[in-house]
């Protein structure tokens, strides 16, 4: 066997939802999916009060552009779903909750074709003719000029083509097939039935192209999308970072005084509006700012999983990170906060970490066994 030991690490094989929390160290772990990536302010707002009333008072932005309320009880989890649901966060059913997977680009504008296309794409995930699609299975809409989402995880992704053109691609395919605004709902769900009919055992579309089997039609080459997500201002509003992706409520609700919230894939949140936001606590504003290159999971304890801590090393290790692109840092071998390879990952295990090059938490490792203190010298 290549690779870490991965005996005693239980892979799920679907996200934590709302309807359908999943059990972590620190309690009940609640994800709000907001519709169509965006948070009213009231609505960001009382999420903080919920997670201050029935969770432990933190959050986290995760990987698919969604909120998490952490360490929530099993009395409290009713009380907290019937305030979600009243603020217009919570599916119908925890199936179309499951199905309701879609990243959106940020960077749209009231009525475009981004705004009108989740739309629909939402409408149709909730009906009951739509595909049984597995549970991490997921949509992208980045129908802006130039693609943002390529590097974020999703199967089925509308974008735009080098002459504007709309085209439906299923992930793992460098062209992709044209559709218009008025279809681009309709075709994505096609894609999905076709995925469920070919799939087999397979859970996810790049998988499924890897083995040669590709939809018909996608002949329109992709974009190569060159985008770097980092803090700053943007015609739609600031940008702001937050370190490994996690936030107080306090902070939650003093971002919601500055505009309605949209969260991204690359753990940033974009303020609508912000023109020049104060300091705010927990906040990171300057794109040079080391902990931004760093992915870590929540760790020991919060997770039951992890054989470590992960954001304080994450933390200890940030001055030291030197010129490295990216440093991801796992509790376990499953590498669930980046499961694709980083130029250097820090696995714990049972006796230290062990350190991987250009890797995923589970490889191969250069080097094993290393302390706390020794991590820094290996940078």
């Amino acid at each position: 066997m290549s690779g870490q030991e991965t005996t005693g690490h239980e892979v799920k094989g679907w996200c934590p939802g709302a309807l359908r929390p999943m059990m972590s160290g620190d309690g009940l772990v609640v994800r709000v999916r907001p519709f169509g990536g965006r948070l009213r302010r009231a609505q960001a707002d009382g999420i903080a009060s919920l997670a201050a009333a029935h969770g432990n008072g933190f959050l986290d932005v995760s990987s698919r552009g969604n909120i998490q309320i952490r360490g929530v009880t099993q009395e409290k989890h009713a009380a907290l779903i019937e305030g979600l649901r009243a603020m217009g966060l919570i599916d119908a059913t925890p199936e179309i909750e499951s199905r309701r997977n879609i990243l959106v680009a940020p960077f749209w504008q009231p009525g475009d074709e981004t705004e009108l296309i989740t739309a629909e794409l939402t409408e149709r995930l909730a009906a009951p003719t739509a595909p049984a699609i597995p549970g991490k299975f997921g949509f992208a809409v980045d129908c802006g000029r130039s693609p943002v989402l390529q590097a974020a995880s999703a199967d089925i992704r509308l974008e735009l083509d080098a002459g504007g053109g709309l085209i439906l691609v299923a992930d793992g395919m460098n062209t992709g097939r044209p559709v218009t605004q008025e279809n681009a709902a309709q075709e994505a769900l096609s894609l999905a039935h076709w995925f469920v009919d070919h799939a087999g055992e397979m859970t996810r579309m790049k998988a499924l192209v890897a083995q040669g089997i590709t939809p018909e039609g996608a002949f329109v080459p992709r974009q190569q999308g060159t985008y770097t997500p980092a803090p700053g201002y943007t015609p739609n509003g600031a940008i702001v970072g937050l370190a490994f992706g996690q936030l107080r409520v306090e902070t939650l609700s003093t971002l919601a005084k500055h505009g309605g919230l949209r969260l991204t894939p690359w753990r940033l949140i974009l303020v609508e509006s912000a023109r020049q936001l104060p300091k705010i606590n927990g906040v990171i504003t300057d794109p040079a700012d080391p902990l931004l290159r760093i992915t870590a999971c929540t760790g020991a304890p919060r997770c039951t999983q992890a054989l470590g801590k992960t954001r304080s090393i994450g933390k200890a290790l940030a001055p030291h990170l030197g010129d490295i692109a990216m440093l991801h840092i796992s509790g376990c071998t499953k590498g669930c906060a980046h499961p694709r390879p980083a130029p250097l990952t820090l696995t714990a295990q049972a006796e230290g970490f062990a350190l991987i090059r250009d890797g995923k938490a589970g490889d191969e490792p250069t080097l094993s066994r290393l302390s706390s203190d020794d991590l820094k010298d290996h940078l």
